[in-house]
């Protein structure tokens, strides 16, 4: 099997059927394992902080807080290379790599674990190298654009996204599982404490899953000769509005689901100290779970419309916790955490999916009445910078990553309580609201749905 593509024209139906659907999904398929793998990486520090202090370290709750929110920072930062590196070095090629960067932060959490004078800026280090899985999304989102006609990007990023993102929900399942106290973690065995914590498998248990991804992208994945994006491509999608309102917007919804993902665990033990926390990789589950099918109702409704109604809920949501914070009401603030967790999801999907919408109809506008080639330019330069778009989003996205764990841990310290942090939360989600109702409902068009090559040349 030849691992470069250089004839690749998915929006050709007849290719499609024939050829292009069986490679696409075979390369969704790995691109999902290895993208779900890269989430788990990248949360690790979410649980992981949770048990410091219970195997000798002697680290501050803001420092706890910081250590969780470092990864989404990096994590953040450098997915803008990321986004670069696919048509730089071919999907395959980058995926391969990208997963075995993973061995870094797995390895190096292992080892310092089980040594509680490690220095906190040295675990503060390492848990920096965790955001290397966050990259992986970027990268991720960008080959599979290539991958996928037009009409079916909505349902195929949207699985590849969630895929990856119940790597978050697998890492706050799984690793209390395997770190212990219990049967499962004492058969592994290793070093432990007196408390009968095996803390080092958080990292250990990730590195044959690692590797697994990384020798499946070597033999299934293929690099497209088309998923090419010159620095002229990735400029010009700077310079677009869309990329920044997209991105704020964006930052609402996969920052808050990233954010609250990293924090929640830790919050819910410093509010709730005598709650046992077996329950909060729920909240990342259904929030992935709902995001294809955000990218769905975007394809039937309107990115705009379900993108707004969603970040109506969150304001909602996010006063509705306070209430119940103050309350000392343990089930209600985790009930409305599952509903903000939904809404992420929805939201992810939505707005993800007015990407390619508004390049591809904005490209062909501007190709109409100058012919076939043109119009063949057009959706090719659309492609192209959608993708560039994808990952530049989901960068700026992502630091919610590290602002709602800094901004929990800050409030915290100040207050004793999260009630300041989500107050600016919900401001946050009230400007959200503002920019979409500006920029895509309050106009003619809203950002309903593609539209065909028809319409678009009349």
């Amino acid at each position: 099997m030849s691992t470069l593509i250089t004839e690749w024209n998915p929006d050709d139906d007849a290719f499609w059927e024939k050829t292009g659907k069986r490679i696409a999904r075979r390369n969704l398929i790995w691109s999902i394992i290895a993208e779900n793998i890269g989430f788990s990486v990248w949360l690790l520090w979410s649980v992981t902080a949770t048990r410091l202090p219970k195997v000798g370290f002697n680290y501050t709750t803001d420092q706890l807080f910081l250590l969780v929110a470092i990864p989404g920072l990096i994590g953040a930062l450098i997915r803008f290379p990321y986004t670069f590196a696919v048509p730089k070095f071919g999907g395959r090629n980058w995926t391969i790599v990208s997963a075995l960067l993973l061995l870094i932060p797995t390895i190096s959490l292992s080892v310092l674990v089980t040594r509680p004078d490690t220095p906190f800026w040295l675990m503060a280090v390492a848990a920096g190298t965790a955001g290397l899985g966050g990259g992986n999304f970027a990268s991720s989102m960008a080959n599979i654009s290539f991958f996928y006609p037009d009409k079916k990007k909505g349902l195929a990023l949207g699985l590849n996204a969630a895929g990856g993102n119940i790597g978050v929900s697998n890492v706050q399942l799984l690793v209390p599982i395997l770190i212990g106290p219990g049967a499962v973690a004492t058969a592994i065995g290793g070093y432990h404490t007196e408390s009968g914590i095996y803390l080092q498998n958080a990292g250990l248990m990730w590195i044959p899953l690692i590797l697994l991804s990384a020798a499946g992208a070597y033999f299934f994945m293929n690099n497209l000769a088309s998923a090419k994006s010159n620095f002229k491509d990735q400029m010009a999608a700077t310079r677009n509005k869309h990329t920044w309102i997209i991105a704020w917007l964006y930052i609402g919804t996969f920052g808050s689901f990233i954010g609250y993902s990293a924090a929640l665990p830790l919050l819910l033990k410093m509010q709730f100290p005598t709650v046992t926390l077996e329950l909060t990789f729920l909240g990342a589950l259904i929030g992935s779970v709902a995001r294809p099918f955000g990218g769905y109702l975007a394809d039937k409704i309107g990115g705009a419309r379900i993108t707004f109604c969603n970040f109506v809920v969150m304001a909602l949501a996010s006063l509705g916790i306070i209430h119940f914070l103050d309350a000392k009401s343990y089930a209600g603030v985790v009930t409305l955490f599952m509903v903000m967790f939904i809404t992420t999801g929805i939201g992810n999907g939505s707005t993800f999916r007015m990407v390619p919408v508004l390049f591809r109809r904005d490209h062909l506008r501007a190709a109409q009445g100058r012919g076939e080639a043109a119009r063949v330019e057009a959706l090719n330069t659309a492609r192209r910078q959608s993708a560039a778009v994808l990952g530049l989003t989901s960068a700026i996205g992502a630091l919610g990553g590290f602002f709602i764990p800094r901004s929990f841990g800050a409030s915290i310290k100040a207050t004793g309580g999260a009630t300041t942090a989500l107050s600016y939360f919900f401001v946050f989600y009230l400007t959200c609201m503002a920019v979409t109702w500006w920029c895509y409902m309050r106009t003619r068009f809203l950002v309903n749905r593609i539209p065909s090559l028809a319409e678009a040349d009349a």
